[in-house]
């Protein structure tokens, strides 16, 4: 397994747009190369992941959101909602540019926040259930375990929060992944 040496740094003001675009290209990569051209998974903008959604996520205040540095160019980015009474904390946002990705920077990234975050019990995150890519690195490469599978049959034991329930871009059809760190 390659394990290249990322820097997670603050997400600046002046760098937000080009974080949004580059997170809605890398979720849009994924789709086209699962479904072509001829893709149902977007939302009204043509897009996998809503500006509303990433933008929600970076100005959450218990968020912290990074981009992913190597040799000092931009790769990727990540953020991360944090409990801090609980410790089971949230992968919100995880991507690596399409042109750098087998390069180990996903799994680099990975390592740089659990080490930022060493008090976490548990780490949740999420994805579409058509990223084999993503699923693979979660599972076989950071050791999440898959939790649940949301879909049109799941019914879950917790009410889901109005945020998500009514959000354009579901639970609809996501794999929901869980790791316990201690």
């Amino acid at each position: 397994m390659k394990n290249t040496k990322v820097e997670l740094v603050p997400l600046t003001s002046d760098d937000r747009e080009q974080f949004i675009l580059d997170n809605q290209w890398s979720f849009k990569y994924g789709a086209l190369l699962e479904f072509g051209k001829r893709d149902d998974h977007t939302d009204a903008d043509g897009e996998i992941i809503s500006r509303k959604t990433i933008e929600k996520c970076i100005d959450e205040p218990q968020n912290e959101t990074y981009r992913i540095v190597v040799d000092g160019k931009r790769v990727g980015g990540v953020t991360l909602k944090i409990d801090k009474e609980t410790n089971r904390n949230h992968l919100e946002i995880l991507f690596i540019s399409p042109e750098e990705h087998s390069k180990g920077i996903g799994y680099g990234a990975w390592q740089a926040v659990e080490a930022l975050h060493p008090e976490t019990k548990v780490w949740e995150t999420c994805t579409p259930y058509f990223e084999k890519r993503n699923i693979h690195f979660y599972v076989n490469k950071c050791g999440f375990m898959i939790d649940q599978f949301w879909c049109e049959y799941f019914q879950p034991s917790e009410p889901m929060p109005d945020d998500e329930r009514d959000s354009d871009e579901g639970p609809d059809e996501m794999f929901r992944f869980i790791k316990v760190m201690k």
